[in-house]
């Protein structure tokens, strides 16, 4: 493996990174109330089933595809590819891949920043700064513009660290830091009036909607997206293991890590939500759902935090500085995967292709911001609903169908510790050629229908 390409250099620092990436924005104000209107722990085991089910057999396909080829997503999918018709399909799926993961980082950059805005607004307003915590806390195009640059910023100084020294260090840093943030909020949450019922509707399963289509479909969805599949970020960061690591252990600790936040993050929003309602905050919306994504952040929430006073500022700090830490931990991984590409294919140094890398998606980005009403949305459902789940099941027939069995086999077998194959060898690629591109189909039609 290349020097400069860089490896990780321990286990925990990969897992780190890789339930960094997959532990984002979506994990944290999505997964629960996808929850609560599914059925609550109904969901909640159906989610858990599938996350095993579907999510881990393709992280492994991008995890097993990474480490072969010790290189980017082109360079992965030519290395495994028969013949020129096999490595020109793959380089277009690679070059899609690398564009997908720049478009989500696009705007993913832009509600990010606002994260940031809203976490010093709070300190700010206490110390009388009322002017400045305005201009943090509404939408406006400058604000917008230079949060968005910050975050950006701050995500390209990890990246250009490389892979040990930028994306392991911070990654070991900031996990635990989430971790820790996320465990002490919802402690405290639970303390509070209202919280109880919120809780339960969080853990008392519906079994009504146990066998519900609706369910399942929203489940699938969910442990598909939890894992940031489809985009390269696993390949990649796949492409960073040794070969003296097992890799089908380090996937699962990965998927188990990534879930378990994800379930954890639903004992703080849900309680929280239930706790603003009790003060007198709608958390419902004209249809009867509970209100979720950006109105649950930037609308619930805030006015939960306002209705404590001194109290809520210190839980609005903590709250939006979770939320910063998940938004990093997965744009460093994006922005991985075209920095990559840049280093490998041109040997550029790190810093000039991290630089590079940003700059074009701080591009993409600003014309975002400045014509935000026509593209935001768009850009979301091109990249997320289209884009993500087609590059998911093009990964998925590569791994299956166009690498060979034996080689595949062997790849899996470095550092296996039984000489007869395991199960998961035995299943797995069997697994991964046929059931996999199935769910990830029947993903894809649900979401354009």
């Amino acid at each position: 493996m290349s020097a400069q390409r860089g490896e990780f250099g321990s286990r925990f620092g990969f897992i780190m990174a890789a339930a960094g990436s997959a532990v984002g924005l979506g994990n944290i104000w999505g997964f629960p109330t996808q929850a609560a209107s599914n059925g609550g722990a109904a969901f909640v085991v159906v989610y858990l089933m599938l996350a095993f089910l579907l999510a881990y057999p393709v992280l492994m396909a991008e995890l097993t595809l990474g480490r072969h080829a010790h290189g980017n997503m082109i360079t992965a999918l030519a290395k495994v590819s028969r013949n020129g018709t096999q490595r020109g399909l793959g380089t277009l799926v690679g070059i899609v891949g690398i564009f997908t993961a720049s478009l989500i980082l696009s705007f993913y950059a832009i509600v990010s920043g606002w994260m940031i805005g809203f976490g010093l607004a709070y300190p700010l307003n206490a110390l009388g700064a009322t002017d400045a915590s305005t201009w943090l806390s509404e939408f406006s195009f400058n604000r917008n513009l230079l949060l968005m640059l910050v975050f950006m910023a701050l995500t390209m100084t990890v990246v250009a660290g490389g892979v040990e020294k930028g994306i392991e260090r911070w990654s070991k840093r900031l996990m635990p830091a989430l971790i820790v943030t996320l465990v002490a909020l919802a402690l405290y949450v639970l303390t509070l009036d209202g919280a109880a019922e919120g809780l339960a509707v969080y853990l008392v399963p519906d079994l009504s909607k146990i066998w519900s289509t609706d369910l399942i479909f929203n489940a699938m969805g969910a442990a598909f997206f939890s894992l940031s599949l489809g985009v390269g970020t696993m390949l990649i960061y796949g492409s960073y293991i040794s070969d003296e690591e097992h890799l089908p252990t380090l996937g699962a600790q990965v998927a188990l890590v990534d879930v378990g936040i994800a379930v954890l993050a639903g004992f703080l929003i849900l309680p929280a939500m239930y706790v603003a309602a009790d003060r007198g905050v709608m958390i419902f919306n004209e249809a009867g759902g509970l209100l979720s994504e950006d109105t649950l952040i930037f609308v619930v929430l805030p006015a939960l935090f306002d209705s404590m006073n001194e109290t809520g500022t210190v839980l609005a700090l903590a709250f939006f500085g979770l939320m910063s830490i998940a938004a990093l931990t997965s744009s460093i991984s994006m922005l991985e995967v075209p920095v990559s590409f840049l280093v490998e294919r041109f040997q550029w140094g790190r810093l000039q292709a991290a630089l590079v890398a940003t700059v074009i998606i701080s591009v993409m980005s600003t014309a975002i911001v400045a014509n935000f009403d026509a593209l935001f949305g768009l850009v979301i459902t091109i990249s997320t609903r289209y884009s993500q789940p087609l590059l998911g099941l093009a990964l998925c027939l590569y791994a299956g169908w166009v690498w060979r069995r034996d080689l595949l086999l062997k790849e899996l077998a470095k550092n296996e510790p039984l000489i007869e194959p395991t199960l998961f060898m035995k299943w797995w690629p069997w697994y991964v050629r046929f059931v996999c591109p199935t769910i990830v189909v029947v993903i894809l039609v649900r979401t354009i229908a």
